[in-house]
């Protein structure tokens, strides 16, 4: 799937949101460690395409934390970066 320049920029922020906002092993301020989270990246991006809701996008951080990655899950940080997600796309395609 070809994406326009804004939707390629959409997915750059989402990485980036994803890298230094996310980033439940707290790997943000490790160079080497830029694309630990790339993984994520498509279907975090489309879930934020496809128009899901914050709670979605939330709860699939959350599995990602707690399944993929044996961590508490952060409920409150996952909601705000959704809502941030959400936001991004909003400033950037609507």
């Amino acid at each position: 799937m070809k994406l326009s320049a804004e939707e390629q920029e959409l997915y750059r922020r989402v990485d980036e949101i994803l890298h230094y906002l996310w980033d439940p092993i707290g790997v943000s301020d490790i160079p080497l460690a830029r694309d630990e989270y790339h993984s994520y990246l498509p279907k975090v991006f489309s879930l934020v395409i496809s128009e899901a809701k914050h709670h979605e996008i939330s709860e699939y951080l959350v599995k990602v934390e707690s399944g993929s990655m044996g961590m508490s899950p952060n409920n409150g940080k996952a909601i705000e970066v959704a809502k941030l997600l959400i936001e991004t796309k909003e400033a950037l395609l609507e």
